[in-house]
């Protein structure tokens, strides 16, 4: 059966910056916003000196979906 998609974040662009992160996250710090982007935990991409992230990439990140990748040949 077709899992049925669930909507998060609707309001949010599909690129967030920093300070959109931190709201996704519940209010994080900039310093740990930072940390999660500069250690590869939400995918990101630095454009001069600020940092996009995929809306995607954050969803990953809060459903642990990223870490839970698993290929069965």
């Amino acid at each position: 059966m077709k899992e049925k998609a669930i909507p998060m974040f609707e309001d949010y662009p599909d690129v967030v910056e920093v300070t959109q992160l931190r709201e996704i996250l519940g209010g994080i710090s900039k310093r740990l916003a930072y940390q999660l982007l500069t250690s590869g935990k939400v995918h990101s991409v630095r454009i001069g000196r600020a940092y996009k992230s995929p809306k995607t990439s954050v969803i990953e990140y809060l459903t642990g979906e990223a870490q839970c990748r698993i290929s069965v040949s």
